[in-house]
């Protein structure tokens, strides 16, 4: 065969495997660029949660005053937020994850779409039937639903334009976090870490749907894309290969294939590296004892290439997690000076109560301190190893199955969970809503059943002892120096995604139903109580020339779950139940959009 006939016959393989290359990008990054949108779940794609907007400032906040409101009629927890594109603001609800476009003119409803889900999938959903918000691009509305289908619809109509199911509900796969739309690409992740899930993530066609690749947490290294030669970890002061079978040899026989390390958090892109980075969650099962090893890669920090989905770099935060510290909260991009020099950095705040400042081009690590001086689970990370010094009294492994490990901080939860923080690009800082809970931990003996919880402990929560009383605090967070600004007690975990601006102010909501607008240094300038208990994101546009600030409220969540599921008992929801007891008196069920603005002149 001729080279002329051979070329002509291998053209349609060869154009198909280049066309990812010329592949549109979307329109999210530009649109993200102009502050009058909020086009992203976390303002843009380096996770700031961070406006330019002005009009509201740390001197007029305390003016603010309810604009509009909106229902949703779903009375569970209501996380993340909606988006705002031009004239419309889209927004969704937890289960059965409906989704609303509203004209802000007159706030009417454009449009509505409710799927049809099995509600079999409500038992399988770990902490609440939450989810944490659409995503947009390109003249499309992204929502990934609690059954694991990911839909794209028609941001003009609300008309079904693709759907694609990236899991199975009967094994305990769930999906509730915001798909992430980077260049040309959907990325979403799983739940299920309960249930003996192996987490994954999967980038997806824009538009057709279609897998592009899935890179799993654990498992072969041909599975989790990575390369034992090329993909670098932080080991003996520097960075090394993983060498082969990384994730293989850090388990017990075929634990990994139960091994958890989920994916449901946020998601953070940067276009100069083409780098994603996103988190995983806690190995199954909860009792140490039955997976000895590393149980590598769950509780790692991922830098992805976006096109291939292969790993540059890996960096295990919690090796062997014996208390559930998941570790999906969001990746914080930021070029900021640590320790004296610039760096391009990657900053996150983990449920195991450790803060962590990286390189996010090579993966080195650069800062590890304590966002919460009562962490005790651990003294410190070692920084030569990366590696964090287990207080033996706290070691649920050493201590073993049927043992009530006490006093451990932070609890399950986390120093702060799921609730994104922003980083003000004026002020350098981060701001961080934080919990301040501890827990008593008593693993026992666990077999692993298809669809049922695979959780292996019981778990009391409380307040951290000999503190101001309460179970939450707003900080403000120096990444480059690993050290706390300033902290402001709050009588419950905060929970809610925190928002700064160019106008000197930082909102955040509390489980109790206010949203606060704070100064740079802590001071409080306003609240509100709205109709329920805010666990969603708080977010700010501008239409027609009058900056706007929204949130969420409504009770859920892991912190809220025993209002949202009606639970009584005090280990009930993983422990929570007993330690939010007394949010019932000052809260109830809800689904409200509340809208603030400065008055009219």
């Amino acid at each position: 065969m001729s080279f002329t006939k051979r070329l002509i016959r291998w053209w349609p393989c060869l154009a198909l495997a280049a066309a990812p290359a010329f592949a549109a990008s979307s329109d999210v990054e530009q649109l993200t660029k102009d502050p009058k949108n909020w086009a992203m779940q976390s303002g843009n794609m380096a996770n700031h949660r961070y406006s330019e907007l002005k009009q509201i400032t740390s001197k007029n906040a305390k003016n603010l005053q309810v604009a509009w409101t909106f229902s949703t009629g779903v009375l569970r927890g209501h996380e993340g937020g909606p988006l705002v594109i031009g004239d419309t603001m889209y927004i969704h609800s937890p289960f059965p994850n409906k989704v609303f476009a509203i004209a802000l003119e007159d706030q009417s409803i454009r449009w509505k779409y409710e799927p049809k889900q099995d509600p079999t999938v409500i038992p399988v959903m770990c902490c609440d039937t939450v989810n944490r918000g659409v995503a947009y691009a390109n003249g499309k509305i992204f929502l990934q639903q609690a059954d694991t289908t990911l839909v794209a619809l028609d941001a003009k109509t609300g008309a079904e334009l693709w759907k694609n199911k990236v899991g199975d509900p009967k094994i305990g796969e769930t999906t509730t976090n915001t798909p992430h739309v980077f260049k040309d690409k959907i990325l979403t992740g799983i739940s299920g870490g309960e249930f003996g899930v192996r987490g994954r993530v999967t980038a997806h066609d824009m538009n057709t749907g279609k897998v592009l690749w899935k890179a799993f947490s654990t498992g072969p290294d041909n599975e989790m894309i990575v390369d034992p030669a090329k993909t670098m970890t932080w080991t003996d002061g520097k960075m090394a290969p993983i060498g082969p079978d990384s994730s293989l040899k850090s388990w017990k026989g075929d634990q990994w294939k139960l091994g958890g390390g989920t994916t449901w958090g946020w998601y953070s892109y940067d276009p100069a590296t083409n780098l994603v980075y996103y988190g995983t969650g806690n190995p199954s099962t909860w009792n140490p004892r039955q997976r000895p090893g590393d149980n590598k890669w769950s509780m790692t920090i991922f830098a992805r290439d976006l096109d291939t989905g292969m790993a540059k770099w890996v960096y295990q935060m919690t090796p062997h997690d014996e208390w559930d510290y998941d570790g999906v909260n969001e990746m914080i991009l930021a070029d900021i000076k640590v320790k004296g020099t610039q760096r391009k950095a990657l900053v996150h705040f983990d449920r195991n109560g450790f803060a962590y400042t990286l390189d996010r081009v090579s993966g080195e690590l650069l800062v590890a301190e304590k966002f919460d001086p009562k962490v005790n689970w651990a003294t410190h990370v070692d920084m030569k190893s990366g590696r964090p010094q287990v207080v033996a009294k706290y070691s649920t492994d050493k201590n073993g199955p049927d043992f009530n490990s006490k006093g451990i901080c932070p609890s399950a939860l986390g120093t702060k969970d799921q609730q994104p923080a922003t980083y003000s690009r004026k002020t350098g800082l981060f701001y961080v809503p934080t919990n301040h809970v501890c827990m008593d931990y008593e693993p026992f003996q666990i077999e692993y059943t298809a669809g049922q919880p695979y959780v292996g402990s019981t778990l009391s929560m409380y307040a951290a002892p000999n503190s101001h009383g309460g179970l939450g605090n707003f900080i403000a967070w120096d990444a480059g120096t690993g050290k706390i600004v300033w902290s402001k007690p709050e009588k419950f975990s905060v929970w809610s995604g925190a928002l700064s601006t160019a106008g000197d102010v930082v909102f955040y909501g509390t489980l109790e139903g206010h949203i606060k607008a704070v100064d740079h240094n802590g001071k409080e300038l306003w609240k509100f109580k709205t109709p329920s208990g805010i666990i969603g994101n708080v977010h700010t546009w501008e239409y027609k020339g009058k900056q706007y600030i929204g949130v969420l409220s409504g009770i859920g969540g892991w912190a809220g779950i025993g209002l949202a599921a009606g639970l009584t008992k005090g280990t009930e929801g993983l422990g929570a139940v007993g330690g939010y007891k007394d949010l019932a008196k000052y809260t109830e069920l809800g689904g409200v959009l509340t809208v603030f603005a400065l008055p009219d002149r």
